[in-house]
């Protein structure tokens, strides 16, 4: 009688938490395809989506949930078959946080998965034409090798890695590197007071 009684009070209270609180706990039990529909918040659907197979559903979840949401949307973008987006995102990712191992490690296995541009190059800077397998089947299984997306993903900041493909983006112009250098190292002095006040005639 006891045991039925925290049974009814259990139950009670899951009533009373709505379908998202029962939507969470499907997703944690390992039935993400009964949490989706019973989940609003778009991070948590998106997931319970991804879980289920649904690839495109999750891509549109996570689209809505934002920025935040970037890195699960470079996932789904790979397991729908978007391949050079999917870069882009884990791109944006490695921005904000060049340290991050696994958008770094995701990154390279989705670059190769399509050929590079290749193009005519009409103007600097610019290639005419585009890369890629094409449409394809944008319901395509998820990418083998690419972790499953997460709930909570904390964004962090960190600076940039000077690596090869951000060395690509960067002029081939010393002079204009030792101006910029030189002005920046100057602004510096000046904050700390390092600088002495120009003279109003120097003889």
């Amino acid at each position: 009688m006891r045991r039925l009684a925290l049974v009814l009070l259990a139950l009670g209270a899951l009533a009373l938490a709505g379908p998202g609180a029962i939507g969470r706990l499907l997703l944690l039990g390992g039935a993400p395809g009964l949490a989706a529909p019973l989940l609003a918040d778009p991070v948590a659907k998106g997931v319970a989506l991804y879980r289920a197979g649904d690839y495109a559903g999750a891509d549109a979840a996570f689209a809505k949930a934002g920025r935040s949401q970037t890195y699960n949307r470079g996932l789904s973008l790979a397991a729908t078959g978007q391949y050079p987006l999917s870069v882009a995102y884990f791109d944006a990712v490695l921005f904000v946080n060049p340290a991050d191992a696994d958008a770094r490690r995701n990154r390279e296995l989705v670059a190769t998965m399509y050929p590079p541009d290749q193009g005519v190059s009409i103007a600097p800077g610019r290639i005419q034409g585009a890369g890629g397998l094409g449409e394809g089947d944008k319901t395509a299984q998820s990418t083998p090798g690419i972790q499953d997306p997460e709930t909570q993903r904390p964004i962090d900041a960190k600076g940039i890695v000077a690596s090869d493909d951000w060395l690509a983006t960067l002029p081939d112009d010393p002079g204009e590197f030792l101006k910029l250098r030189l002005r920046a190292e100057y602004e510096r002095r000046a904050e700390q007071g390092l600088v002495r006040p120009r003279e109003a005639e120097p003889w």
